[in-house]
């Protein structure tokens, strides 16, 4: 996936209220869009490096929005970190309309944010000729630790984990896709890894033990568990199709 609009570089300052982050360009201070509801952990130094996309036309009253983050590993290794939670959704669809989404090759038509039951949607909804549908739902992991049990451990070690912070949104879309399989249907989560610094993944059970319990749980029902690196670029973001081992 190519962004669409210019990228601008400059300097974080501050991420507040969820959704704002304070950009230093060229000297002058902008106030951002930051697509990341979590906590974003390990990522938000001041100083750090930042690639923003932008100006955005239309009623936007934001008009950039913050992609990457170039963030410094305790051994001096730097990387950029993709932080935008709408970039998952397009790439995994792109893969997914490649037919190169792992386990489920070939499938002939892919809808996105499908209605299930009475107050939730899932992110794609893929439909296949020869076997039954399956149910996807795409989350974005930022963060890699060395003990999963140590929220310290941020951004040493290779283990990519996920959630940041806890996640109700995400227990309630385990349990939906458990219900689908029970049901004869097929679903998975795909975990796209916006960094290169992970060779495997698990939940992160230090930041929500409730989620990594129902991970497991969901994983031996049958929902299949994707971590998918990412190769993140200036001009854009570039998913893989050979995951990650999970941790069991």
């Amino acid at each position: 996936m190519l962004y669409t609009a210019a990228i601008v570089s400059g300097t974080l300052v501050k991420r507040y209220k969820r959704f704002l982050a304070d950009v230093e360009v060229d000297g002058e201070r902008l106030t951002v869009h930051c697509p990341n509801s979590g906590s974003m952990a390990g990522l938000l130094d001041e100083g750090n490096p930042v690639r923003i996309s932008g100006p955005h036309g239309g009623k936007r009253k934001l008009l950039y929005t913050l992609e990457q983050i170039r963030i410094t590993r305790p051994d001096g290794t730097a990387l950029w970190v993709g932080v935008n939670t709408g970039v998952p959704n397009k790439i995994v669809r792109e893969l997914s309309e490649a037919g190169e989404l792992p386990g489920f090759e070939g499938c002939t038509s892919v809808r996105s944010e499908v209605k299930l039951g009475e107050h939730s949607r899932i992110d794609l909804k893929l439909e296949f000729e020869d076997g039954p549908d399956a149910w996807v739902e795409v989350k974005n992991c930022t963060m890699v630790q060395e003990d999963v049990s140590d929220k310290a451990s941020v951004n040493v070690g290779s283990i990519a984990t996920f959630p940041d912070a806890v996640t109700s949104r995400g227990l309630k879309h385990l349990d939906e896709l458990i219900g689908r399989v029970q049901a004869g249907e097929r679903a998975a989560v795909v975990f796209t890894v916006q960094r290169n610094d992970a060779d495997r993944f698990t939940p992160a059970v230090a930041y929500d033990p409730a989620y990594t319990k129902r991970f497991y749980e969901a994983m031996e029902i049958g929902v299949r568990m994707i971590p998918l690196p990412a190769d993140v670029r200036e001009d854009g973001v570039c998913l893989g199709n050979q995951p990650l081992p999970v941790i069991v």
